[in-house]
């Protein structure tokens, strides 16, 4: 089957609506399409009607309502995409579900009903339909729905509660009329983002979790793909059915192999596809055809070989998503799932790595590889780990729905190149990191964006990834060997809580370094000098000086370094460390010289080999307190208020609005206000400007800082801050965050420049007004926030002891649609990735 597109729309001021065009995933994990409707849908819509039984219609129609009569489907199908709107879901080409809303006259509201098959019910779909009608109905000035509902259909009448409405309700004899506000508020928000959430870890643990396994291109020539995976998957001993298919073979690694994937006799739910490019159409469409529930498309040739490559990408995709199908790739390496009781490897990976509490995603296929051999060598034990390759359809996003809940996943690890959907990434990155740490390496950080991918992904430029990553909490490292170093310890050590550090080892030299690489990391020593037990120290010396440190109120963490002397063994001494780890609520991070990882001696093991909590890193000792410190610092973050974005009750947003709509009534494409424009604007949120230009004549004590508020396009609003003049111009001392600006963001943003001393008092100078600062910076951050025409707004803050003042502003706009913060789950591709 085709995959099916919007029909000729009838005629009508209104163009058919394409930004309404929707993938999304049901409750079940699965994929549908929603679109509005066209009159070219009228079968489908009739076949919607033959395949609902008679409950539903009547519960629908309020009566009998055996057919759909000619003048009833004309209505239906022939709508004008504002007053009256329809949004059909679509399972392949066959519609599975309806939605509409049509505005009553004369007046913001319009009444909304639905229409799910029986088959159907219970997936989410009438909540999403909800939301979307929703969405399309704000656009056109609609802030209201109303709806008449059966009294005995309390499903229809959940789905508004479940939703985060509110309906006030009337009843009229066996007629409930439900009346409720659509516009968007924070209950509805995390209303949807929990269904998001939920829908989309679903789709994941679908993948991740199959009962039978298909490997099609499955091969007995070892140099090719097909024969490594299948070779893979049976040699991790895989609990369930694996079907070899090969057009040509009867037999494939002594398994029966069959010639199509249609062939196989019994149900499939994931499909390995390790055939050439040309191939994988075809192949996707038997998959779709046999109802495999997800791919994972290992081949080549798509996104990354130019613009050819990124269409016949998206066809694929459009042809899974049809029938409900998630797709890993193309382009990848493959995905693991270390849960003893299913011990999947559908990846090219030889060896899987062991059992731990680890989640990790790559986007490369080849660094994938890298990645795992390393986690294997390094005796680190994964939950699971996905390689995405292309990402045209499963990405990072989707990982971090699933790790967020995932009980056997505790540190999220992820290799990323590029952003799919920032805006998303950095909402669920929040979310994730206020309970599981989120460590990230990024490539192209001074390269840019992978060669071939440039048009697969948000390019955002690395200030407003820091200001994503500072924003959200995450641990950002600069290369594999910290990424490792650091998922490692928050794996298996708790958090510290604190900065202060003791050192007890047997050697002088070692331990000197670590305290030099401690103060070097921004950390600190704890007592007056490390504790050494000299290199004759026995095991019963180095368990006492531990032991005594650990229990130390005034110490935060612990460093052991430890040189194995010539006359004795490490592991008495090793063991020592372990049984004090095991029941320690601080940190240790041993280094043992020669151990990298986590060697044998430092593991406490559990059911199945796996490195329980209490296991001791060890690394070399730059590594180990480098480590430590992100350890330090994510705890810090992690423990501060969450903060909120203030209420401002003096501000205007609608005056703002109507200054914003009189410079595009005159200058469709925007442009730079003046400063009389300027001032206006910012007054709306009591933003004054001062008369005259207090940087040319300074008041005793003041002193100038840049504020500048700009418009990444791919991931929204970022901040930045800096002392003006040389911290700025000479050694580019800024700070970032993301919008929105909470006042903790605030106070924290101020204090994250190097020369913040010279705005609190240094070299007994009257400290400046930090609170004045902050509250210009939430004003300006609002501002921006609640008119997204604003591209750019710089301004010099000048502080003084008693306030600051808004100086030199300038402030330009351009057209730009609202931010998708708020919006649902739209046509965007990449909200999927």
């Amino acid at each position: 089957m085709s995959d099916p597109g919007p029909g000729p729309t009838p005629s009508s001021p209104y163009d058919y609506p394409l930004v309404w065009e929707a993938d999304v995933v049901a409750a079940d994990g699965a994929t549908v399409h929603i679109r509005p409707i066209t009159p070219d849908d009228a079968d489908g819509l009739l076949g919607l009607h033959a395949r609902s039984s008679e409950r539903t219609r009547y519960l629908r129609f309020f009566g009998p309502y055996p057919r759909v009569s000619s003048k009833d489907l004309f209505h239906f199908t022939n709508v004008d995409h504002h007053d009256r709107v329809a949004l059909i879901v679509l399972l392949g080409a066959e519609v599975i579900a309806v939605g509409r809303y049509e505005r009553l006259t004369d007046r913001d509201e319009a009444e909304v009903a639905f229409l799910v098959e029986d088959a159907h019910q219970g997936r989410g779909l009438g909540s999403v339909l909800l939301e979307h009608l929703a969405a399309a109905a704000q656009e056109h000035g609609i802030s209201r729905f109303v709806a008449e509902v059966l009294a005995e259909n309390r499903t229809m009448i959940s789905i508004f509660r479940e939703a985060g409405y509110e309906p006030s309700r009337s009843f009229d004899g066996g007629v409930v009329h439900l009346v409720f506000d659509i516009a968007p508020t924070e209950t509805l928000r995390a209303v949807r983002h929990e269904r998001e959430q939920r829908a989309e870890s679903r789709s994941i643990q679908r993948l991740l979790t199959p009962r039978s396994v298909a490997v099609i291109g499955a091969s007995n020539d070892p140099t090719k793909i097909g024969y490594a995976v299948l070779a893979n998957l049976v040699a991790a001993r895989f609990p369930g059915p694996v079907y070899p298919v090969n057009t040509q073979a009867q037999t494939v690694q002594d398994l029966p192999a069959f010639p199509t994937v249609a062939s196989v006799p019994d149900e499939v739910d994931l499909a390995i596809l390790a055939v050439p490019a040309e191939a994988v159409p075809k192949v996707v469409v038997h998959c779709r055809a046999r109802g495999v529930r997800g791919i994972v498309v290992m081949s080549g040739g798509f996104a990354e070989r130019g613009e050819d490559g990124l269409l016949a990408q998206q066809r694929l995709v459009n042809t899974a998503r049809a029938s409900g199908m998630r797709i890993v790739g193309p382009n990848c390496f493959g995905i693991i799932n270390t849960d003893p009781d299913l011990r999947l490897n559908a990846s090219l990976a030889p060896e899987a790595p062991a059992a731990g509490r680890i989640g990790f995603f790559s986007q490369s296929g080849a660094l994938g590889a890298t990645l795992l051999e390393r986690a294997t060598a390094l005796g680190i034990g994964l939950s699971s780990f996905v390689s995405a390759g292309n990402r045209a359809d499963v990405s990072g996003n989707d990982l971090l729905q699933f790790w967020a809940t995932d009980p056997a996943t505790e540190v999220v690890a992820l290799h990323l190149e590029s952003f799919g959907n920032p805006r998303k990434f950095a909402r669920l990155a929040r979310r994730v990191a206020r309970t599981k740490p989120v460590v990230v390496v990024k490539s192209g950080r001074h390269t840019g964006p992978t060669p071939n991918l440039e048009g697969t992904s948000s390019t955002l430029v690395d200030t407003s990834v820091e200001a994503l990553f500072a924003s959200t909490g995450i641990i950002r490292v600069d290369t594999v060997a910290q990424l490792f170093d650091v998922v490692t310890l928050l794996a298996h050590q708790p958090l510290p809580r604190g900065p202060r550090v003791a050192v007890v080892g047997n050697s002088t030299a070692v331990g000197l370094l670590a305290v030099d690489s401690l103060l070097g990391n921004g950390l600190v020593l704890a007592g007056s000098t490390q504790v050494d037990i000299g290199a004759d120290g026995t095991p019963q010396q180095f368990a006492a000086a531990t032991r005594t440190a650990l229990a130390d109120p005034d110490v935060d963490a612990l460093v052991a370094v430890f040189v194995t002397p010539v006359s004795r063994s490490e592991e008495e001494y090793a063991g020592a460390l372990v049984d004090l780890s095991q029941d320690s609520d601080k940190p240790i991070v041993a280094t043992f010289l020669g151990r990298d990882g986590l060697p044998g001696s430092l593991v406490r093991a559990g059911d199945n080999d796996v490195a329980l909590r209490g296991s001791v890193p060890s690394f070399p000792v730059d590594r180990a307190v480098a480590a430590l410190a992100q350890m330090v610092r994510y705890s810090q973050w992690r423990s501060r208020p969450v903060g909120t974005v203030p209420a401002l009750p003096e501000a205007d947003p609608e005056r703002a609005h109507d200054l914003v709509g009189q410079v595009f009534a005159a200058d469709p494409e925007g442009r730079e206000l003046s400063a009389e424009e300027t001032e206006a604007l910012l007054a709306c949120y009591a933003l004054s400007v001062c008369e005259g230009d207090p940087t040319v004549s300074p008041t005793v004590g003041s002193v100038s800082t840049t504020v500048e508020i700009s418009d990444d396009p791919s991931f929204g609003a970022v901040v930045s801050f800096g002392l003006s003049g040389i911290p700025i111009e000479v050694f580019d001392d800024r700070a970032y965050r993301a919008l929105p600006l909470s006042d903790v963001d605030a106070a924290e943003l101020i204090r994250s420049v190097a020369a913040w001393p010279l705005l609190d008092g240094y070299g007994g100078a009257v400290p400046v007004d930090a609170a004045a600062i902050e509250d210009l910076l939430v004003r300006a951050a609002r501002l921006c926030d609640d008119v997204p025409e604003i591209v750019r707004l710089r301004f010099t803050a000048v502080a003084h002891a008693a306030g600051a003042d808004v100086a030199r502003p300038l402030l330009q706009l351009r057209p730009t649609t609202p931010r998708a913060g708020g919006a649902p789950r739209r046509a965007d591709r990449s909200e999927f990735r």
